[in-house]
């Protein structure tokens, strides 16, 4: 009896849980924190949705069940250990099995979360029609003539002067140019850190070539050696001038003040030119080294052929002049400070070069003024200063002619080169140092300028014209 006794108590506990977690599952479901109603959808993405069907038949069979309910549950009452709590087991199995069945339909009316179909959001530009936005590519049009503006004929030229030597030996270079060779030494002095360079001699150099006729000797040249530092063409050094010999002896030595590193860099660049007294100098060939394939500390000599050069004709040199204007006192002053690399006009000396200048007013000459002359030398140094009187209102019409000539004592003076600078000037250089001048008052402006020639000079500048 006992036996049953506390068995049956240990299943009226398990009938008290059961029904009390039913209990709570009813509320919380009635309750509106769990129960949505018919205002209140979930909706998941931007744009509304409608009700799903599965959510309106949940809602109708809560209702009929709740009514249904409600009419024909009745309360249980928490049973005791008085003597009234005991019943039959078939009243057990009954209520066990209907709370299971009410926990499993609320179970299966209650998803855990509805699902809404939402189409992808779409970014554009918004219009009328929807069209797809891609990056514009700008194509050019191409014609038949830009395909052949491409090439370059003269890499397919067969009398090409820009034939690669460097796969050809110096004999080949000989027998293909005949332009003669040239022996030379370099060697560098860590010491003194300076590149020592030695021009030796030339041999079997090509007779000369005179394109205007007014070469009087067609049957000996005039030789000579410019020797630069690539790609510093300025500071080049130059030999004398040996006359009328084809096999020139030229033994001489010229020193570059450069860092070893920076003579590493370097190419050496030897051009043999051929001197004309009454014409411009003419370019025999030249001979470039770059001074990484040879050891300088160690020097050495070579024989080199003489290849073609692109530069038919020698530079005239260089004029440093320096210009300032006082309005005030309405003066022009001009300061004539030095020259380089002019070209040679005496075999024996080099040159006795001077620098004459020439004010033109309109196309007047106006004042002629120059400077004194210095003997065999072709890199003068002048530092003279001159002055003209130019008034204010004046000074837009003014020019300035610069020759530099070579002194000769028995004939006229040799012409070396000239440049203009004011309103007729010679080129883009002299015009920019003129207008410096104009912005720049009571200050002097310094400039470099390369000399041209005479024709050049009357070609394009009308002030030139006007003096001799």
């Amino acid at each position: 009896m006992a036996y049953i006794q506390g068995f049956l108590s240990r299943i009226s506990d398990l009938l008290l849980c059961r029904w009390t977690f039913r209990h709570c599952c009813q509320k919380c479901y009635e309750s509106s924190c769990c129960q949505s109603s018919e205002d209140e959808v979930e909706i998941l993405g931007p744009f509304p949705a409608q009700t799903p069907p599965w959510l309106m038949a949940s809602r109708s069979s809560d209702k009929d069940g709740d009514s249904v309910h409600t009419a024909s549950e009745v309360p249980l009452t928490p049973r005791t250990n008085s003597p009234d709590r005991r019943c039959s087991s078939s009243d057990t199995s009954k209520s066990t099995y209907s709370l299971t069945r009410r926990i499993s339909s609320l179970e299966s009316r209650r998803p855990s979360s509805p699902l809404i179909d939402i189409k992808p959001i779409e970014f554009g530009v918004l219009s009328a029609k929807k069209e797809p936005i891609q990056p514009s590519v700008l194509r050019r049009t191409y014609t038949p003539d830009d395909y052949f503006r491409k090439f370059e004929p003269q890499l397919y030229s067969l009398d090409s002067d820009s034939d690669d030597v460097d796969f050809l030996t110096d004999e080949e270079i000989l027998s293909k140019y005949q332009l003669g060779m040239l022996h030379f030494s370099t060697q560098y002095d860590l010491l003194h850190n300076h590149l020592t360079v030695r021009v030796i001699e030339a041999r079997d150099l090509p007779p000369p070539i005179s394109h205007d006729g007014s070469r009087q000797d067609m049957a000996h040249s005039n030789p000579y050696v410019k020797i630069c530092l690539l790609p510093d063409q300025k500071n080049s050094k130059q030999t004398g001038v040996k006359r009328k010999t084809q096999k020139p002896v030229f033994e001489e030595r010229y020193t570059f003040e450069i860092p070893f590193l920076e003579a590493q860099r370097r190419t050496l660049l030897l051009t043999v030119v051929d001197f004309d007294k009454f014409s411009r100098h003419c370019v025999i060939g030249k001979v470039s080294v770059p001074l990484c394939e040879v050891d300088l500390v160690k020097g050495g000599h070579w024989w080199k052929a003489l290849i073609p050069s692109s530069q038919n004709e020698v530079e005239l040199g260089e004029l440093l002049l320096s210009l300032n204007y006082l309005p005030s006192a309405g003066r022009l002053n001009v300061d004539v400070i030095r020259a380089k690399q002019l070209l040679q006009t005496d075999v024996s000396q080099g040159s006795d070069p001077f620098v004459k200048i020439q004010l033109v007013h309109g196309l007047k000459l106006v004042k002629t003024k120059k400077t004194s002359f210095l003997r065999g030398t072709i890199d003068p140094f002048y530092n003279e200063s001159f002055s003209f009187k130019v008034p204010q209102e004046e000074l837009e019409n003014a020019s300035l002619v610069f020759t530099v000539f070579g002194h000769n004592m028995k004939s006229s003076n040799d012409f070396i080169g000239r440049i203009v600078i004011g309103q007729y000037s010679s080129g883009p250089s002299e015009s920019n140092h003129w207008r410096r001048m104009l912005n720049t008052h009571r200050t002097a402006v310094e400039q470099w300028h390369s000399l041209r020639s005479r024709a050049e000079c009357d070609r394009v500048s009308p002030a030139s014209l006007e003096v001799t």
